[in-house]
């Protein structure tokens, strides 16, 4: 039975650093790192949705509901992961828990969503993020739905961007994975990193 968590991935960043467009369809493995990331959060939730802004068309393949940002202005992961708690307030039933995914990010954890549920209810904390080699990664979280009326007013009256002082202001599990052989939450943000995935997708 999968657990009770929406899944969404973030692609509504700009891209810069790679000339712009959509960096979740680049090619990795004779896929993209869209697919990729798909095949490894598919098992971990309930429902899996894909957070990008502008024509959803362009992701039609995939057979994923898409959610634009909710509030405008490009304003950062935290809009992605608002947009992802409120479809899971929508649902009905209503999934209590988001847990969100960098789409540049195709070899995170097979065992993210269950070991940061655990960490939570161990540590009788509200919400969780991963790290690798003592640094945390805030875009990959698990969080709960009960706060998206919270993080809504914190991105708009408040003007907040930064996942961490948004986790600052709550008991906030870090769940650790190892670096070696190589980190998993290594991300594709340049042509360079881009070849490396490939070596990496090969040796996977």
């Amino acid at each position: 039975m999968s657990p009770p968590v929406l899944g969404v991935i973030l692609a509504g960043g700009l891209a810069r650093r790679m000339g712009g467009g959509d960096k979740a369809l680049l090619p990795l493995a004779g896929s993209t790192l869209l697919d990729a990331v798909i095949a490894r959060a598919r098992p971990q939730v309930h429902t899996l949705l894909l957070n990008a802004n502008g024509d959803p068309g362009r992701f039609a393949r995939f057979g994923l509901e898409v959610v634009a940002d909710p509030v405008a202005g490009f304003p950062g992961p935290l809009a992605g992961v608002l947009a992802g708690m409120e479809a899971a307030a929508a649902r009905n039933p209503p999934l209590p828990w988001v847990v969100s995914l960098a789409a540049d990010t195709p070899f995170f954890p097979a065992d993210l969503v269950p070991r940061m549920l655990a960490a939570i209810d161990r540590e009788g904390a509200a919400l969780a993020c991963a790290a690798s080699g003592g640094r945390t990664h805030p875009v990959f979280g698990l969080w709960p739905t009960r706060l998206a009326p919270d993080l809504r007013r914190a991105l708009l009256e408040e003007e907040l961007r930064k996942i961490d002082a948004w986790t600052a202001r709550y008991r906030l599990a870090v769940v650790g994975w190892p670096r070696e052989p190589f980190d998993p939450f290594f991300n594709v943000n340049t042509p360079e990193e881009l070849a490396e995935a490939e070596r990496l997708a090969l040796r996977t």
